[in-house]
């Protein structure tokens, strides 16, 4: 997307109004303006429409969006009319929490296998899902056409275990882990730092007390 010089800040957006046409959807609602969708989401129905004409626009002048069809296409742009299949690398408390999250089963995200260094966890399930020896993964990406990883490992661990998978197949790293992974360019990885967002919530809680 970013090639037809999508910027990144429209990406973001994606799956909020995705998230939100679904509520809308599941309420009965068969049409919605960039004006309403606007006093929904409080991003303003100029933002909407710019966003939107990135991709052609949905809409028809002055008649609006069908809900059903824009939350459909949507999510074709961000892939979900597809199935991922994913591992998980650290099967802790957050590694085991992120596997039971039963909504990622609901929109195509399916964790086929688990890894980790603990033998004892070698060979037990989490949800339905096995804990596997780590030296399994490059097999077992192979034999069950994972592209994705989740990364749930100590900070310390997190760059070895993301080149481990480097040439294994997969296609996009979700890292938990609490540094920054760069990757090759024929990976994708998203970073994500649940203290930045409990410190942003702090912040404002300062500012506004």
């Amino acid at each position: 997307m970013e090639d037809k010089g999508i910027s990144r800040a429209v990406i973001t957006r994606l799956p909020r109004y995705y998230r939100y046409l679904g509520d809308l959807k599941h309420e009965g609602v068969e049409r919605i303006s960039s004006q309403e969708l606007s006093r929904i989401m409080h991003v303003t129905a100029s933002q909407i429409r710019q966003d939107f004409n990135n991709f052609g626009g949905f809409g028809q002048q002055g008649y609006g969006y069908n809900t059903n069809y824009l939350h459909q296409e949507i999510g074709k742009i961000l892939g979900l009319d597809k199935d991922h299949y994913m591992i998980l690398i650290g099967a802790g408390n957050l590694g085991q929490a992120i596997i039971k999250y039963m909504h990622f089963k609901k929109r195509g995200f399916y964790f086929k296998g688990a890894f980790d260094i603990d033998p004892s966890l070698h060979g037990t399930m989490v949800d339905t899902v096995m804990i596997y020896p780590m030296d399994q993964i490059a097999p077992f990406v192979k034999e069950h056409g994972i592209d994705m990883a989740v990364l749930t490992v100590p900070k310390a661990a997190a760059k070895e275990t993301a080149e481990l998978l480097y040439d294994t197949g997969i296609k996009a790293i979700w890292n938990f882990a609490h540094v920054d992974l760069e990757t090759p360019p024929h990976i994708e990885v998203e970073n994500v730092h649940l203290y930045d967002s409990i410190m942003k919530l702090s912040y404002n809680l300062h500012k506004n007390g």
